[in-house]
């Protein structure tokens, strides 16, 4: 009897610092990978630090016929780098890469790297259904919808697939194979996505293209199970992903309706645009749970909102965040420096809006992706884009500039809002140093440093490389306490809280044998007590 194909997927590396879920599109991607019938591992590098050594062991162990990646722009280029080492290091790998970044860069990506064997582009549970019963036929790909591989010299991209109108016809993202303990032990919010579908028209974002214009539901009732998986899993907070959460009141208040009738308490976030929310449906949302609303306001100048196609005025902002506080709802902007045609004024513009609102607010640097308006038609703006490094695109520094503005004017702007915060910082350091400090910056400055603590545990393996020692009698928690303390900057009792509750919740598990402790992070709390 054959063995079923054995599918491996890569999460690459993301920094830890931009606040990583669980990878929600891969999930969805093993999923289907499954329910074409085949054995998945996800070789998660997000909270594992990736090597190609790594690499190299886990995929003797498991033994894969195929391996996929997924990225965004900004980890493109390691995702592509895991696929050719992993080509190199087992030459009968067919390899897939899918995502954002290759459906609109597919001749860069099958000429720059020619160990990628087929990208499936744009919404690929459906097409991995097709194609994985037929990956080792070639002779069968053209007639599959939805990827693009080569053909001797020639790239063969075939049909778009439609996209998947059922939404509840496809599995539940397989979540069970991350690495879930690691990242409940960072203690973010999981995404769960609620619907597909973008119907506006942003110049800079890649939704509508990824996703369609059509915003295509799922039903409340399997939402409610997801969100409820998701609570068992140990998480307290998830974040709805959706382009436009709120582009359909009748559907938020089916789904927060859903949620009542269940009793499911917990508390969630979600993306929404100014011109779509009002006190009723926010109420609604507060009532269900929901304390924080992210908006892309994007400009604070009422001329590049229209020149970007936002379909949003600042008035719409102002009212917004005002219904916001009147319902309770933390609110949060983000703008973007560098879109076209940007000047002093129109940055200084965003700012004023920004510091009128009164809320959380944070900038990101215009990152023209492929497959943006922006981008495509770049020569019909006042925009020049400075680099193609991929690594580049991570929206941190400006990669672009205007007539009137370099891109060091740009960065001098993003340096003066961040220095602003880095200062207030400190002062609430110092207060908490010299324990003046209120309660609410106590919580604050323990809670990040604890947070920076584990990035440091995960990024750089130190359970792996500590946490396995002769027992010689003494308490194993308090050595590997002892252990980790001089590899951080945290004093002892600070690990050893911070520990604890790691081991309390199930994330770290301790196991001893042959005089020899060893600590090592629970791949999934919940399935683990099963």
């Amino acid at each position: 009897m054959h063995r079923p194909i054995r599918v491996a997927l890569v999460a690459p590396p993301y920094p830890l610092s931009e606040a990583p879920s669980p990878p929600l599109g891969l999930s969805y991607a093993a999923a289907a990978c499954a329910a074409a019938g085949a054995e998945v591992s996800i070789f998660d590098y997000i909270v594992r630090r990736y090597t190609p050594e790594k690499l190299q062991k886990d995929l003797d162990s498991f033994d894969p016929d195929v391996i996929g990646a997924t990225s965004v722009t900004m980890n493109f280029l390691i995702a592509a780098e895991i696929i050719r080492q992993a080509k190199r290091h087992r030459p009968s790998l067919i390899t897939l890469m899918g995502g954002p970044h290759v459906s609109y860069d597919i001749e860069g990506t099958l000429s720059r790297f020619p160990e990628v064997d087929v990208i499936v582009f744009g919404e690929g549970e459906k097409t991995l259904m097709e194609l994985l019963p037929h990956i080792g036929e070639p002779e069968t790909w053209p007639k599959i919808e939805g990827i693009a591989f080569r053909r001797g010299k020639e790239i063969v991209k075939t049909p778009p697939r439609p996209l998947i109108e059922d939404l509840d016809s496809l599995p539940l993202p397989a979540r069970h194979l991350l690495p879930m303990s690691r990242y409940l032990a960072l203690g973010y919010p999981a995404g769960i996505i609620t619907s597909r579908g973008c119907p506006n028209q942003c110049i800079f974002c890649l939704g509508r293209r990824m996703v369609g214009a059509k915003v295509r539901p799922r039903s409340p009732d399997k939402v409610a199970d997801e969100i409820e998986t998701l609570l068992d899993y140990g998480f307290t907070r998830i974040n709805i992903t959706d382009d436009t959460f709120t582009a359909n009141k009748d559907r938020v208040k089916a789904l927060c309706a859903e949620i009542k009738r269940r009793g499911i308490e917990f508390n969630w976030s979600a993306f929404s645009r100014v011109n779509t929310v009002d006190p009723e449906i926010l109420a609604i949302m507060r009532d269900a749970g929901c304390d924080s609303i992210s908006f892309g306001i994007e400009s604070g100048n009422p001329e590049m909102l229209k020149r970007v196609k936002k379909g949003i005025t600042v008035e719409q902002a102002r009212t917004a965040v005002r219904y916001c506080k009147e319902a309770g709802i933390g609110a949060h902007a983000s703008f973007i420096v560098g879109l076209p045609g940007e000047t002093r004024e129109t940055m200084n513009d965003s700012k004023r809006l920004a510091e009128e609102l009164g809320i959380q607010y944070g900038y990101h640097m215009l990152a023209p992706f492929p497959g943006t308006t922006v981008r495509e038609r770049i020569a019909e703006y006042d925009l020049e884009i400075l680099t193609d490094d991929w690594n580049a695109y991570d929206a941190n520094r400006a990669i672009v500039r205007t007539s009137a503005l370099s891109a060091a004017e740009m960065d001098a702007f993003l340096d003066d809002f961040l220095h602003a915060i880095e200062a207030a910082w400190e002062e609430v350091l110092e207060r908490y140093r010299e324990g003046k400090a209120t309660p609410e910056e106590v919580f604050k400055v323990e809670a990040l440093s604890r947070t920076e603590l584990m990035y440091q545990l995960l990024s750089e393996d130190v359970i792996e490389t500590v946490g396995t020692f002769s027992r010689n009698g003494q308490d194993p928690l308090r050595e590997l306490v002892m252990r980790i303390a001089p590899l951080t900057r945290f004093g002892p009792d600070f690990v050893a809280k911070a520990i604890g509750s790691m081991v309390s919740k199930g994330y770290l598990k301790v196991e001893t044998e042959n005089g020899f402790v060893r600590w090592f992070w629970t791949h999934n709390r919940w399935v683990d007590r099963l």
